[in-house]
Protein backbone atom coordinates (compact mmCIF):
# COMPACT_ATOMS: atom_id res chain seq x y z
CA UNK A 1 0.00 0.00 0.00
CA UNK A 2 2.93 2.51 1.13
CA UNK A 3 4.62 1.76 -2.53
CA UNK A 4 1.11 2.30 -4.53
CA UNK A 5 1.18 5.39 -2.21
CA UNK A 6 4.43 6.52 -3.17
CA UNK A 7 4.02 5.73 -7.01
CA UNK A 8 1.01 8.09 -7.16
CA UNK A 9 2.69 10.95 -5.15
CA UNK A 10 5.46 10.12 -7.99
CA UNK A 11 3.17 10.55 -10.59
CA UNK A 12 1.40 13.55 -9.35
CA UNK A 13 4.66 15.17 -8.47
CA UNK A 14 5.56 14.65 -12.61
CA UNK A 15 2.12 16.11 -14.05
CA UNK A 16 3.08 18.75 -11.54
CA UNK A 17 6.26 19.58 -13.00
CA UNK A 18 4.69 19.01 -16.60
CA UNK A 19 2.07 21.21 -15.81
CA UNK A 20 4.62 24.27 -14.70
CA UNK A 21 6.57 23.39 -17.69
CA UNK A 22 3.92 23.80 -19.96
CA UNK A 23 2.69 27.18 -18.12
CA UNK A 24 6.66 28.35 -18.53
CA UNK A 25 6.52 27.34 -21.85
CA UNK A 26 3.20 29.08 -23.10
CA UNK A 27 4.31 32.34 -20.61
CA UNK A 28 7.58 32.47 -22.80
CA UNK A 29 5.95 32.32 -25.82
CA UNK A 30 3.20 34.49 -25.21
CA UNK A 31 5.70 36.91 -24.09
CA UNK A 32 7.34 37.87 -27.29
CA UNK A 33 4.47 39.22 -28.71
CA UNK A 34 3.89 40.94 -25.28
CA UNK A 35 7.12 42.83 -25.34
CA UNK A 36 6.40 43.84 -28.63
CA UNK A 37 3.27 45.52 -27.64
CA UNK A 38 4.43 46.97 -24.88
CA UNK A 39 7.72 48.43 -26.26
CA UNK A 40 5.77 49.71 -29.27
CA UNK A 41 8.84 48.77 -31.09
CA UNK A 42 9.28 45.57 -33.47
CA UNK A 43 12.94 44.77 -33.98
CA UNK A 44 13.97 43.45 -36.90
CA UNK A 45 17.70 41.98 -38.30
CA UNK A 46 18.40 42.70 -42.11
CA UNK A 47 21.21 42.14 -44.53
CA UNK A 48 21.11 45.78 -46.54
CA UNK A 49 23.80 44.37 -48.93
CA UNK A 50 21.22 43.05 -51.63
CA UNK A 51 19.09 44.81 -53.43
CA UNK A 52 15.91 44.05 -54.45
CA UNK A 53 15.36 42.13 -50.82
CA UNK A 54 17.22 44.64 -48.17
CA UNK A 55 19.72 47.54 -49.03
CA UNK A 56 20.00 51.15 -48.99
CA UNK A 57 18.45 53.23 -51.87
CA UNK A 58 19.69 56.37 -53.59
CA UNK A 59 18.72 58.20 -50.61
CA UNK A 60 20.01 56.50 -47.88
CA UNK A 61 17.29 54.74 -46.77
CA UNK A 62 16.67 51.10 -45.79
CA UNK A 63 14.22 49.48 -48.14
CA UNK A 64 13.74 45.95 -50.20
CA UNK A 65 11.17 43.49 -50.12
CA UNK A 66 12.07 42.41 -46.98
CA UNK A 67 12.05 45.42 -45.67
CA UNK A 68 9.06 46.90 -46.96
CA UNK A 69 6.99 43.69 -45.55
CA UNK A 70 8.45 44.29 -42.23
CA UNK A 71 7.18 48.01 -42.29
CA UNK A 72 3.83 47.07 -43.70
CA UNK A 73 3.77 44.61 -40.50
CA UNK A 74 4.86 47.04 -38.13
CA UNK A 75 1.96 49.27 -39.30
CA UNK A 76 -1.15 46.95 -39.77
CA UNK A 77 0.38 45.78 -36.14
CA UNK A 78 0.61 49.56 -34.90
CA UNK A 79 4.08 49.65 -33.71
CA UNK A 80 7.49 51.44 -34.50
CA UNK A 81 9.68 48.91 -36.94
CA UNK A 82 13.46 49.34 -36.06
CA UNK A 83 15.96 47.75 -38.07
CA UNK A 84 19.13 46.61 -37.31
CA UNK A 85 22.02 45.82 -40.41
CA UNK A 86 23.42 42.41 -40.19
CA UNK A 87 26.47 41.04 -42.24
CA UNK A 88 24.56 37.36 -43.17
CA UNK A 89 26.45 35.48 -40.84
CA UNK A 90 25.69 37.62 -37.84
CA UNK A 91 21.72 37.68 -38.55
CA UNK A 92 21.36 34.01 -36.56
CA UNK A 93 23.41 34.93 -33.24
CA UNK A 94 21.54 38.19 -33.01
CA UNK A 95 17.83 36.96 -33.46
CA UNK A 96 19.22 34.26 -30.69
CA UNK A 97 21.32 37.05 -28.90
CA UNK A 98 17.57 38.90 -28.49
CA UNK A 99 18.93 41.83 -29.92
CA UNK A 100 15.97 41.62 -32.29
CA UNK A 101 12.08 40.00 -32.79
CA UNK A 102 12.38 38.66 -36.14
CA UNK A 103 14.58 38.21 -39.27
CA UNK A 104 13.28 39.95 -42.32
CA UNK A 105 15.60 38.74 -44.99
CA UNK A 106 16.00 36.12 -48.09
CA UNK A 107 16.47 32.56 -45.64
CA UNK A 108 15.17 29.48 -46.85
CA UNK A 109 14.25 27.73 -43.87
CA UNK A 110 16.97 24.94 -44.36
CA UNK A 111 17.08 21.84 -41.90
CA UNK A 112 19.92 23.36 -40.19
CA UNK A 113 18.46 26.27 -39.88
CA UNK A 114 15.05 24.98 -38.70
CA UNK A 115 16.72 23.01 -35.82
CA UNK A 116 17.76 26.58 -34.31
CA UNK A 117 14.77 28.83 -35.46
CA UNK A 118 11.22 28.82 -36.07
CA UNK A 119 10.36 29.89 -39.59
CA UNK A 120 6.66 31.37 -40.73
CA UNK A 121 5.33 29.76 -43.70
CA UNK A 122 6.76 31.04 -46.70
CA UNK A 123 6.64 34.30 -47.99
CA UNK A 124 7.59 33.18 -51.58
CA UNK A 125 9.93 30.89 -53.71
CA UNK A 126 13.04 32.21 -55.19
CA UNK A 127 14.44 30.28 -58.32
CA UNK A 128 18.40 29.82 -57.44
CA UNK A 129 20.40 30.37 -60.64
CA UNK A 130 24.13 30.30 -62.07
CA UNK A 131 25.97 32.98 -63.32
CA UNK A 132 28.84 33.55 -65.54
CA UNK A 133 31.14 36.42 -67.51
CA UNK A 134 29.60 37.47 -70.62
CA UNK A 135 33.22 35.65 -72.08
CA UNK A 136 32.79 32.38 -70.40
CA UNK A 137 32.02 28.70 -73.06
CA UNK A 138 29.89 27.56 -70.28
CA UNK A 139 26.12 27.54 -71.60
CA UNK A 140 24.31 25.60 -68.72
CA UNK A 141 24.68 25.51 -64.72
CA UNK A 142 25.48 21.66 -64.88
CA UNK A 143 28.21 23.07 -66.86
CA UNK A 144 29.72 23.94 -63.62
CA UNK A 145 30.22 20.81 -61.79
CA UNK A 146 33.65 20.02 -63.01
CA UNK A 147 37.30 20.24 -61.81
CA UNK A 148 39.03 23.61 -61.75
CA UNK A 149 36.51 26.25 -61.43
CA UNK A 150 36.24 28.39 -58.55
CA UNK A 151 32.35 28.82 -57.90
CA UNK A 152 31.64 32.08 -55.37
CA UNK A 153 28.52 32.02 -52.45
CA UNK A 154 27.33 34.10 -49.78
CA UNK A 155 29.04 32.83 -46.83
CA UNK A 156 26.70 30.32 -44.70
CA UNK A 157 24.03 30.63 -47.11
CA UNK A 158 21.97 28.06 -48.99
CA UNK A 159 23.60 28.70 -52.34
CA UNK A 160 26.63 27.26 -50.97
CA UNK A 161 24.31 24.30 -49.70
CA UNK A 162 23.23 23.87 -53.51
CA UNK A 163 27.14 24.33 -54.92
CA UNK A 164 28.30 21.58 -52.25
CA UNK A 165 25.12 19.67 -53.59
CA UNK A 166 24.78 20.27 -57.61
CA UNK A 167 28.41 20.90 -58.05
CA UNK A 168 30.77 18.63 -55.88
CA UNK A 169 34.26 19.06 -58.43
CA UNK A 170 33.84 22.57 -58.38
CA UNK A 171 35.77 24.57 -55.65
CA UNK A 172 33.16 26.64 -53.68
CA UNK A 173 34.59 30.05 -52.47
CA UNK A 174 32.72 31.80 -50.32
CA UNK A 175 32.43 36.01 -49.47
CA UNK A 176 31.45 37.97 -46.79
CA UNK A 177 29.22 41.33 -47.62
CA UNK A 178 26.42 39.82 -49.13
CA UNK A 179 25.65 39.54 -52.85
CA UNK A 180 27.33 42.62 -54.08
CA UNK A 181 30.88 41.32 -53.03
CA UNK A 182 30.26 37.84 -55.07
CA UNK A 183 29.43 40.20 -58.13
CA UNK A 184 32.13 42.06 -57.44
CA UNK A 185 34.73 39.40 -57.36
CA UNK A 186 33.02 37.67 -60.31
CA UNK A 187 33.16 40.55 -62.60
CA UNK A 188 36.41 41.41 -61.69
CA UNK A 189 37.25 37.49 -63.04
CA UNK A 190 38.49 35.87 -59.73
CA UNK A 191 36.36 33.51 -59.44
CA UNK A 192 34.72 31.69 -62.33
CA UNK A 193 31.26 31.58 -61.12
CA UNK A 194 28.63 32.29 -58.69
CA UNK A 195 24.84 31.00 -57.85
CA UNK A 196 22.33 33.27 -56.35
CA UNK A 197 18.94 33.76 -56.34
CA UNK A 198 17.06 35.30 -59.49
CA UNK A 199 15.52 38.58 -58.30
CA UNK A 200 19.52 39.53 -56.78
CA UNK A 201 20.97 37.66 -59.88
CA UNK A 202 18.91 40.36 -62.68
CA UNK A 203 20.06 43.19 -60.26
CA UNK A 204 23.88 42.73 -60.83
CA UNK A 205 23.74 41.25 -64.63
CA UNK A 206 22.33 44.64 -65.32
CA UNK A 207 24.45 46.29 -63.08
CA UNK A 208 27.87 45.35 -64.09
CA UNK A 209 27.37 44.63 -67.89
CA UNK A 210 30.02 41.92 -68.23
CA UNK A 211 27.26 38.64 -66.69
CA UNK A 212 25.12 36.32 -68.23
CA UNK A 213 22.75 33.78 -66.79
CA UNK A 214 23.17 30.39 -67.30
CA UNK A 215 20.43 28.32 -68.88
CA UNK A 216 18.09 26.42 -66.37
CA UNK A 217 17.15 26.87 -62.86
CA UNK A 218 18.90 24.73 -59.92
CA UNK A 219 16.44 24.82 -57.41
CA UNK A 220 13.21 26.63 -56.30
CA UNK A 221 13.50 27.82 -52.38
CA UNK A 222 10.91 28.89 -49.59
CA UNK A 223 11.59 32.36 -48.66
CA UNK A 224 10.34 33.05 -44.94
CA UNK A 225 11.10 35.04 -42.00
CA UNK A 226 12.43 33.57 -38.97
CA UNK A 227 12.17 34.09 -34.96
CA UNK A 228 13.73 32.22 -31.91
CA UNK A 229 12.28 28.90 -30.95
CA UNK A 230 10.45 29.88 -27.73
CA UNK A 231 8.39 32.74 -29.95
CA UNK A 232 5.10 30.46 -31.12
CA UNK A 233 2.73 33.15 -30.37
CA UNK A 234 5.03 35.35 -32.90
CA UNK A 235 5.76 32.79 -34.99
CA UNK A 236 2.00 32.19 -35.47
CA UNK A 237 1.44 35.84 -35.57
CA UNK A 238 3.66 35.76 -38.76
CA UNK A 239 1.82 32.52 -40.53
CA UNK A 240 -1.63 34.73 -40.16
CA UNK A 241 -0.33 37.66 -41.29
CA UNK A 242 1.13 36.16 -44.60
CA UNK A 243 -2.18 34.55 -44.76
CA UNK A 244 -3.66 38.06 -44.58
CA UNK A 245 -2.05 39.47 -47.41
CA UNK A 246 -1.75 36.86 -49.81
CA UNK A 247 -5.68 36.89 -49.70
CA UNK A 248 -5.72 40.76 -50.19
CA UNK A 249 -3.17 40.67 -52.72
CA UNK A 250 -0.59 43.03 -50.81
CA UNK A 251 1.93 40.51 -51.39
CA UNK A 252 1.40 39.70 -54.78
CA UNK A 253 1.53 43.22 -55.34
CA UNK A 254 4.96 43.72 -52.97
CA UNK A 255 6.96 40.52 -55.09
CA UNK A 256 6.05 41.82 -58.39
CA UNK A 257 7.29 45.03 -57.32
CA UNK A 258 10.60 43.99 -56.08
CA UNK A 259 11.20 40.67 -57.55
CA UNK A 260 9.50 39.87 -60.30
CA UNK A 261 10.42 43.30 -62.41
CA UNK A 262 12.80 45.94 -62.02
CA UNK A 263 10.54 48.43 -61.83
CA UNK A 264 12.21 49.41 -58.41
CA UNK A 265 15.60 50.50 -59.94
CA UNK A 266 13.82 53.84 -61.26
CA UNK A 267 12.85 54.35 -58.00
CA UNK A 268 15.47 53.84 -55.92
CA UNK A 269 18.76 53.18 -57.61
Amino acid sequence: MKFLKKIALSIGMLAGVAALSAATANTASAGAMEDILKRGELRVAVQTQGAPVSFINKDGKQTGLAVELARMMGEDLGVKVVFQDYDWKGLIPALLAGKVDMIAADMTPTPQRAAQLLFSRPMFYEETVAVVKNDSPLAKWEDLNQEGLNIGSTQASSYSEAIKKFMPKATLKEFTGGTAAVAQALSAGRIDATVSDLGNVTNFVNEFGNLKILDGIIVKNPLAFAVRPDEVHLKLWLDNYVELITSDKRLDQMVNYWWNTTDWEKDHK
